[in-house]
């Protein structure tokens, strides 16, 4: 039966109902909404739509949904700005990154006279959050010599006045002279040595996100790998992908699991990793964590939601390796523990059909057998 047409008095009410699950960040009632015909695009009378609040609110998932369910992406608000705009306004680089991935106009002058840099600086504040975003604009190769309307300042001016040293220096090495005559190479010895700004240059001046060295590297493997968070933060923002395998088979998200980064982990998460995915012992991030120790990676990674009790190629499962590799000691156990906790299969076995417990008797693990007994 074909389904019949809504009123306009429908559809308003609709279009509303989809704009407060945006405002609510609820992804799957907004989903449910445009599935039954919602319009990302509808504005109400203060001009917000979907989209733009995703926009202003840094609802990235949202955004997304927006994105691939036919969002204007120029469309503008109330002040003529773009979610570009409102994104730099709030420090929210992700958004940044992604809305100039979709091609947004990155030089559009609002009513006031700003650009998204004027108006990340000027309204901003001299934090991480705010030099991410200018980091994340210069890379996406917006204007930096712009005067404002308003004030009659350039981006570097307005952080001059406002006392603002972190973004100052991120726009004074934005500004510099320098020619790049490899930026691919450039990108990868800026984000291997963390760089960030050196980073935002390459990428700016034409770089491959996804360029790789001989190794087989990219540029966010390399940040991952040497614990480069500022440059790993910009290499996500810009799309890069947490999944790139190199020769050794190792992504940016596995090499989280070696090194124990938490911060790492939060900063590749919005990028979606697959968290299925297997290292060349056909083991997830998780395993080597385990075995390693790193007592609050385990506990961030397992509030993902992985399979704690995936195989690898060696038959061994997390538990086993935290037992099997590990030295039996406080930060051993503190892994046991949330492995159990977890839903960890303490009677898989390895190969030869030996359990964790009975390869903790075999080493002397004391605390280890007590935590591993069958209660």
């Amino acid at each position: 039966m074909t389904p019949q047409p809504r009123s306009e008095a429908e559809q308003e009410a609709l279009d509303e109902l989809l704009r407060e699950a945006t405002w609510a960040n609820d992804v799957p009632r907004a989903r449910t909404l445009i599935e039954r015909g919602a319009d990302v695009n509808a504005k109400d009378d203060t001009e917000q739509s979907s989209y733009l609040i995703t926009t202003s609110e840094g609802y990235l998932d949202l955004l997304n949904l927006t994105l691939s369910n036919g969002a204007r992406v120029n469309s503008l608000d109330s002040w003529n700005g773009t979610g570009l705009i409102r994104a730099a306004e709030r420090g929210h680089a992700l958004v940044v990154g992604r809305l100039l991935a979709a091609g947004i106009d990155k030089n559009h002058v609002n009513r006031i006279g700003y650009q998204a840099l004027h108006e990340a600086v000027w309204l901003g504040a001299d934090t991480s959050t705010y030099v991410d975003t200018v980091r994340a604009l210069v890379a996406g190769g917006v204007e930096l010599n712009r005067v404002s309307v308003s004030e009659g300042l350039t981006p570097l001016e307005m952080a001059r006045q406002r006392g603002y040293a972190a973004l100052e220096a991120a726009l004074i090495a934005a500004l510099r002279p320098t020619r790049i005559t490899d930026p691919d190479a450039a990108l990868l010895r800026a984000a291997g040595a963390g760089d960030a700004d050196r980073l935002a240059r390459a990428l700016r001046a034409g770089a491959d996100l996804e360029s790789r060295d001989s190794f087989g590297r990219t540029a966010l493997l390399l940040a991952v790998s040497e614990g480069r968070d500022d440059a790993a933060r910009l290499l996500v923002a810009m799309g890069a992908n947490p999944n790139a395998l190199d020769d050794r088979h190792d992504t940016p998200w596995l090499v989280t699991g070696v090194t124990g980064s938490v911060s790492m982990l939060e900063t590749l998460l919005p990028a979606k990793p697959d968290l299925g995915i297997v290292n060349r012992f056909g083991g997830t991030s998780l395993i080597p964590a385990s075995e390693r120790g790193h007592v609050a990676y385990v506990r961030r990674v397992l509030e993902t939601g992985l399979d704690v009790n995936h195989v690898n190629d060696l038959g061994w499962t997390a538990l086993l390796e935290a037992v099997i590799l590990g030295d039996g000691g406080a930060d051993h156990q503190r892994i046991v523990r949330l492995l159990l906790a977890a839903g960890a299969d303490r009677s898989i076995p390895d190969r030869d059909g030996v359990t964790a417990l009975e390869h903790a008797r075999a080493r002397g693990y004391t605390a280890l057998v007590r935590l591993l007994r069958d209660r």
